[in-house]
């Protein structure tokens, strides 16, 4: 085991201890440090052996976090994730627990209060305008829409 191997292990482990990684946050983050490409690929590899590094447990742990703190649409969580270098392959099998509408009624509830004493039509843009920055399509936000209508119909 070469220093510069330790070296780089260490600077992985480091990196890892905050939250989980995709192999190909790790492969930037090691060049960004300027390890060798033969070096980095050993550490990859090493890390994989070891368990700390897994693609399709990030997803599952980034699917996850995501649709408690910030619910986006699927579209938009797959997006993501190829942005972090996870294959469709990995990510559309554990999105497909997901289903769009719940998670656009999710993304709606913590702003429900706040428009609450805007007038109908100024509610549904902003409604619509904020599940449509999440990634969700017409249809679901309208579908959401109908929902949050009907639980703010007065009684």
């Amino acid at each position: 085991m070469t220093s510069e191997f330790s070296k780089s292990h260490a600077l992985a482990l480091k990196y890892l201890a905050r939250r989980a990684r995709s192999v190909r946050e790790m492969t930037v983050y090691l060049a960004g440090k300027q390890v060798s490409d033969d070096v980095s690929q050993e550490v990859v590899s090493r890390l994989l052996d070891d368990g700390y590094l897994d693609d399709e447990t990030f997803a599952r742990q980034f699917i996850e976090s995501r649709i408690r703190s910030k619910p986006k649409s699927t579209y938009a969580l797959k997006y993501e994730l190829r942005q972090k270098g996870v294959s469709s392959a990995v990510s559309e099998p554990l999105l497909n627990d997901y289903d769009d509408e719940t998670l656009a009624c999710r993304a709606a509830a913590s702003k429900r209060g706040f428009w609450r004493h805007l007038d109908e039509e100024t509610r549904q843009k902003k409604l619509m305008n904020h599940l449509r920055y999440r990634g969700f399509d017409h249809q679901t936000c309208l579908a959401a829409w109908q929902y949050f209508k009907h639980l703010d119909a007065p009684e």
